[in-house]
């Protein structure tokens, strides 16, 4: 369970992030010390370690669409150009194997 703490230093960072400030422990404790907000001494330092080399911004935006959403858009924006390839492969593939119809199988629909 969230503490107060804890959504304090959260707000506080996200107030820094959408001004384009960095998060550091002291901001944070600023912000915290404006809003007249207590908090244990440990906490706005462990948040900005924590959002050290993170871009909010950016994390906040892609949230919504999921676990694991970048990786499948990446897949998908490279896809074009993977099935552009691979289609001649395909292609000579089908010269090669010549197709089986259910009939010679003797499985056909109407026997």
């Amino acid at each position: 369970m969230t503490s107060n703490a804890e959504l304090a230093c959260v707000y506080s960072a996200l107030i820094l992030a959408d001004d384009d400030i960095a998060v550091t422990g002291e901001k944070i404790q600023t912000i915290l010390k404006a809003a007249n907000v207590d908090v244990e001494p440990y906490w706005p330092g462990l948040f900005a370690k924590s959002l050290e080399g993170v871009n909010i911004k950016e994390l906040i935006t892609k949230i919504g669409s999921g676990v694991g959403a970048a990786p499948a858009a990446a897949a998908t924006a490279a896809a074009p150009a993977a099935a552009a390839a691979a289609a001649p492969a395909k292609e000579e593939k089908k010269e090669e194997e010549p197709e089986e119809s259910d009939d010679d199988m003797g499985l056909g629909l109407f026997d």
